[in-house]
């Protein structure tokens, strides 16, 4: 079963919550970072140093627009977070990307779509030794090579 880690600013917190149901629903084991801090930073943080720790297998995390999250995450070494809202990008973040933490937009994806988005991308997987492979190391690399 995948452990996923999910956080939001107060925006988001509505569809936090049918997210949350949602992932239940499908059988995953949720870890709610919270909502209340209105710095979406901080929750960010959180979420994607536990994801990046191996706590978490993935991580969501919603804003009004997903791209606060997703700049904030993408901070966090060992945290690729991708910003998701059509089925096609979701669903490459994870099989050509590789995208450990997915950001969406509370303001910008519906409810509908919002729960489309989290089973396309909780379902597809990263294989290895395909196109992308060469492109994911270097980013890897680079980000090995550049850490304090």
């Amino acid at each position: 079963m995948k452990k996923v880690a999910i956080g939001c600013d107060p925006n988001a917190s509505p569809l936090k919550e049918i997210i949350k149901k949602h992932l239940n629903d499908l059988g995953y084991d949720v870890e709610d970072y919270g909502s209340d801090d209105p710095i979406y930073a901080n929750v960010a943080f959180n979420v994607a140093e536990a994801v990046a720790a191996g706590k978490h297998d993935r991580g969501i995390l919603l804003c009004g627009t997903g791209i606060g999250m997703s700049i904030s995450a993408n901070k966090v070494p060992g945290a690729y977070a991708a910003l998701c809202a059509d089925a096609y990008s979701t669903e490459r973040s994870r099989k050509s990307n590789n995208a450990n933490i997915m950001t969406m937009g509370a303001f910008t994806v519906g409810a509908e779509l919002a729960k489309t988005l989290v089973t396309i991308w909780m379902e597809s997987e990263y294989t290895p030794g395909g196109r992308s492979e060469p492109k994911i190391q270097r980013i890897y690399e680079y980000a090995k090579d550049h850490q304090k």
